[in-house]
């Protein structure tokens, strides 16, 4: 079989995979829409311990109802299950889900949760499919088709959401700028220690934790990963914190440089869009010469 049956066979199967799924989400039989997505409340913030991981995060007790039942259910949530709870505080509102009928297997979100029609794996399949056919009508007709058709889709969907970017970057800004800053102190720092697979390295990740009160006093604990100088020795280091109001979770100790990284950010996104476009306009034009 020479690439042309590869990657024709390639693209069939991921096709197949896709249609599947897309059948499955019509019928409404994924594991996603069989999923019970819920609000639940933390209840109680306890203690962080100084060098413990964070794949636990931070521990929590949190309630929620379930609705068929209308049930109450209180767990306690530091086993590591869902997301890592980033930041708590006592009534705040955070995503519940667990498989139909088996609340005891939930799982953690930072936020609610929309409804999911299980999408995301057969747009992957399909994405893949798509890679296959640029790469077959490359192989077959002309190289500079790779560059259209793997670069054309990308800048396309850059261009799309630059806007959102730029507005996201806004009002990111507006509301820093409205922030309030209140005095927090790094109650403890996690310790996660892996062994690198390649080299047999030891790679250590630290990730001090910030508590604070907000002028409504709310105590709020959150992790901390940015703009702290030597983290493995911040335990005890009292900080400003700049939070906005409505929104405890988004904040920062150095409003300054998170000014500067949103700015590059939206420079890295339009240039990179541009990039993009330049190398589909090359590669088109090489196809009409």
């Amino acid at each position: 079989m020479g690439w042309d049956g590869f990657l024709l066979l390639w693209s069939g199967a991921w096709g197949a995979v896709a249609l599947v799924g897309v059948v499955r989400s019509l019928a409404g039989v994924t594991k996603a829409q069989r999923t019970v997505r819920l609000t639940g409340r933390i209840e109680r913030v306890g203690e962080v311990r100084h060098g413990a991981s964070r794949i636990g995060g931070i521990p929590v007790t949190v309630a929620w109802r379930e609705p068929d039942t209308g049930r109450e259910v209180l767990v306690r949530g530091d086993d590591g299950r869902g997301e890592t709870l980033t930041a708590a505080w006592v009534g705040r509102e955070i995503g519940v889900s667990h498989p139909a009928g088996r609340p005891e297997e939930h799982r953690f979100a930072n936020a609610p949760e929309p409804p999911s029609r299980g999408l995301g794996w057969p747009a992957f399949a399909a994405f893949l499919a798509y890679a296959g056919l640029v790469a077959l009508a490359a192989v077959r007709w002309a190289w500079p088709w790779a560059l259209v058709g793997g670069a054309g889709p990308w800048a396309l969907s850059g261009l799309w959401h630059l806007p959102e970017a730029v507005r996201d970057r806004r009002g990111r800004r507006a509301r820093l700028a409205a922030a309030d800053a209140v005095p927090g102190r790094v109650v403890a720092v996690f310790r996660d220690v892996r062994i690198d697979e390649d080299d047999g390295s030891r790679i250590t990740t630290l990730t001090p934790v910030v508590a604070f009160t907000t002028r409504d006093g709310t105590a709020v604990t959150a992790h901390c990963t940015r703009h702290l100088a030597d983290p493995a020795t911040a335990r005890g280091r009292e900080v400003t914190v700049h939070h906005t109001p409505a929104d405890p979770a988004e904040f920062t100790l150095d409003p300054a440089a998170d000014r500067r990284g949103w700015g590059w950010d939206v420079a890295v996104h339009a240039a990179a869009v541009a990039v993009l476009a330049a190398t589909a306009a090359v590669g088109a034009l090489l196809l009409v010469r």
